[in-house]
């Protein structure tokens, strides 16, 4: 690939991902605030909020997954010029969005007993039921809001999905601080007041993204509300197919984390809290690879509906380019500075010296995750997310998980490694995944129609 083709996509890639990376990490940062003004009132409102979260982010994963489906293929309408079917595809998200919501909203009236076999004790297990239920009746907004902005970043404007999110921010400490701590003549709800302004922040950032899609002039080629689409089956169904495999993948990826938190619990609170340590600070840089990923699917897509097929391949290859040079500076930080980074989260010498050493293996990780998160953003920019799902089950589930228990909980390979082994694992089970993803991006473009257009 030719330098000036290099710099010519980069630019383009880069015009997309900064305002997604502004968003991710905004988004990432509701979440800091969350903890730590529970944490402030007390440490089972701290426990309650990280405790409800488990269950509200994996379902949130899942469902935000399967409406990404949109952007592909909308991108790929844009790219071709052939505006008319762009609301109508959106308008099916909407729908698929709305019935899972309606499956969550209902969910929202049985959270006391979702928790009932866990033997809490009384007050962890109310305010983790309260916020949940707050969260959940809410829900209904955040798959309205997901659509709107996969519908807006999937036609290439992603600076509205930062100003939204950063507007999310701002809604989001004021109304913990209110709700949390009872302030304005509004009682005090503790940690489940976190869950009452999540829900206000989720129907805030839905009402702004409402009202962009709405009057927005850039998006007058493909207004989304000037008429409604009846339920398609065949949409609705094409939608399915693209979107479902990529809500698997994440839902995976998020719960292969969980369970191995899961698993390292019987050797201590130090061992889980260094394994959280490394995993948040890899969880912020990973937020860079994330959104060239995001981009790439967008730019691909686009291309891709203009027949320039030789293009897509040079956007792909531009990625993975940009990733692996990301990759080298988050290594480099994960290096330099590991023992500033994990003494933001502890004061405690052995939690700090354990959590630096698993950030040297982090450091190695950078390289293989960026990959492989692009190389998905990649299939799914190409419509192709089947492979993807079989590839991630296997390298994260079935490489991974195996290898990392075997050498983190038992002496067969090597004397048990605790943390690190889990760690060692997970970077052979995502260097399994970008080759096989790379493999799987080859084969894809090289069996490409030639005219580069495929049925939405």
């Amino acid at each position: 690939m030719k330098l000036n083709v290099f710099k010519t996509e980069a630019r383009a890639m880069l015009k997309l991902a900064g305002p997604l990376l502004v968003a991710q990490l905004t988004q990432m940062l509701m979440g800091v605030s969350d903890t730590l003004m529970a944490g402030r009132l007390s440490s089972t409102d701290m426990a309650a909020v990280a405790i409800a979260s488990s269950v509200f982010f994996p379902v949130m994963i899942l469902v935000q997954g399967i409406i990404m489906a949109l952007p592909p293929i909308v991108s790929r309408l844009h790219g071709a010029k052939n505006h008319a079917p762009i609301p109508e595809a959106g308008h099916q998200a909407l729908y698929i969005g709305q019935a899972l919501s309606l499956l969550v909203f209902i969910a929202s009236f049985y959270t006391y007993e979702m928790f009932t076999p866990f033997n809490m004790a009384a007050d962890l297990q109310r305010i983790s039921a309260d916020y949940l239920q707050y969260v959940f009746i809410a829900f209904p907004a955040f798959c309205v809001y997901q659509v709107l902005r996969q519908y807006s970043e999937g036609l290439s404007h992603t600076k509205p999905s930062m100003i939204i999110m950063i507007v999310g921010l701002i809604v989001n400490i004021p109304a913990n601080y209110v709700f949390i701590y009872g302030e304005l003549g509004v009682p005090a709800y503790g940690g489940a007041g976190c869950g009452i302004a999540t829900a206000i922040v989720l129907v805030a950032m839905m009402t702004c993204n409402w009202l962009y899609v709405k009057t927005s002039k850039k998006l007058s080629f493909a207004p989304f509300f000037e008429y409604s689409s009846k339920p398609n089956f065949i949409g609705i169904v094409a939608h399915l197919k693209i979107g479902l495999p990529i809500g698997f993948a994440l839902l995976f990826e998020v719960t292969l984390f969980s369970v191995i938190a899961l698993l390292l619990s019987p050797l201590g609170a130090k061992i889980v809290a260094s394994h959280q340590i490394a995993l948040n600070v890899s969880g912020v840089l990973f937020m860079v690879p994330l959104s060239i990923g995001l981009a790439v699917t967008i730019r691909i897509g686009y291309l891709l509906g203009e027949n320039r097929d030789s293009s897509a391949k040079d956007a792909s290859y531009t990625a993975v380019a940009m990733g692996l040079g990301f990759a080298t500076i988050n290594a480099l930080i994960s290096v330099l500075l590991r023992y500033q980074l994990a003494g933001l989260y502890s004061t405690e010498t052995d939690v700090i010296n354990m959590a630096a050493d698993l950030l040297l293996l982090a450091a190695i990780f950078q390289f293989s995750d960026a990959v492989q998160v692009i190389g998905g953003c990649i299939l799914r920019g190409y419509k192709d997310t089947k492979a993807m799902l079989i590839i991630t089950i296997c390298s994260y589930w079935g490489v991974g998980l195996t290898l990392g228990y075997m050498l983190a909980m038992t002496d067969i390979i090597v004397p048990a490694m605790a943390a690190a082994g889990f760690w060692v694992g997970i970077i052979l089970g995502l260097t399994v995944a970008a080759i096989l993803l790379s493999l799987r991006i080859r084969f894809i473009q090289k069996h490409l129609p030639q005219d580069g257009n495929q049925s939405v």
